[in-house]
């Protein structure tokens, strides 16, 4: 077995930012990702079918993301980004930020140990804390978000590649959370969808399920599953559309656009619904 936790994903994902900070025209330079994803990282990526073909999504994720917390940090005053399951992320080392934000890393306590150990000679651009919480039980989450939201004024979530492995139940909760609390106005996610969840676990299904990290949410309404639980969306991009402008799409995604006629309706109706990626405000 290659994958034994959900904190094994982590690795899996770094090795994606490691390879496209190589590339002579790569979009961004995580220079840690490397030394993060270590030996087992590509170990993982090596071993698991089709590891690669996921890659061009989580980089124009990164890339989408980097451009909106820059611009919410610069337009709108965010004092404080709380980056909630941030894994192996290196934001507060790579990107240009002020020296007096404050950044929350908020992950299971094996992986803020790893980040602490192999990161410790280096030094973040901002106020970097890291703070351990396992975000499905209910009283540390609330504990956490309670001590968080005292005494700030705009707060930015993120939840990067976290939705995805959450049963629903556990996404309203956390979305309730974060809403009732009054200093976090604003949330990126990205959200998958059903047709994207099934390609996926078709082909990693098996190896996700060892690990209990099985990918379940992705909900039909899209993001506007959020309304009722307290949140509006402020800005939505399709990372298909993304990709296409970042040139970084999915191998051959010419190729199913030029043949796209031919398929069916259900077919067409399956391609056209990709992820998103979704900045969201409080209402």
């Amino acid at each position: 077995m290659v994958l034994e936790n959900i904190s094994d994903t982590a690795l899996w994902v770094a090795v994606y930012r490691a390879l496209e900070s190589e590339r002579k025209d790569s979009l961004f330079n995580d220079h840690l990702a490397r030394k993060l994803a270590g030996t087992r990282g590509f170990e993982i990526v090596d071993k698991t079918p089709k590891a690669m073909s996921g890659s061009w999504a989580v980089v124009v994720r990164t890339v989408v993301f980097d451009e909106w917390i820059k611009n919410l940090i610069d337009q709108h005053k965010i004092d404080l980004v709380v980056n909630l399951a941030a894994g192996l992320d290196t934001r507060p080392y790579r990107l240009d930020l002020p020296s007096s934000l404050r950044w929350i890393e908020v992950d299971l306590p094996a992986i803020i140990e790893y980040k602490n150990s192999v990161l410790a000679n280096y030094t973040p651009n901002c106020l970097l804390e890291r703070k351990t919480c396992d975000l499905k039980n209910s009283e540390q989450r609330a504990q956490l978000f309670d001590e968080l939201n005292s005494g700030r004024k705009r707060i930015l979530v993120i939840t990067e590649g976290l939705l995805v492995y959450l049963d629903t139940k556990d996404v309203i909760d956390l979305a309730r959370d974060l809403s009732t609390r009054s200093s976090f106005i604003f949330w990126m996610t990205d959200l998958n969808s059903p047709s994207g969840i099934h390609a996926m676990n078709k082909k990693w299904g098996k190896d996700l399920q060892k690990a209990k990290s099985l990918m379940r949410f992705a909900p039909a309404e899209g993001a506007t599953f959020f309304q009722p639980l307290g949140w509006k969306i402020e800005l939505l991009k399709l990372n298909t559309i993304e990709g296409k402008r970042l040139k970084r799409e999915a191998k051959f995604a010419w190729f199913w656009r030029s043949i796209g006629h031919l398929f069916s309706a259900e077919q067409r109706a399956r391609l056209a619904d990709p992820t998103k990626l979704v900045l969201f405000r409080k209402i």
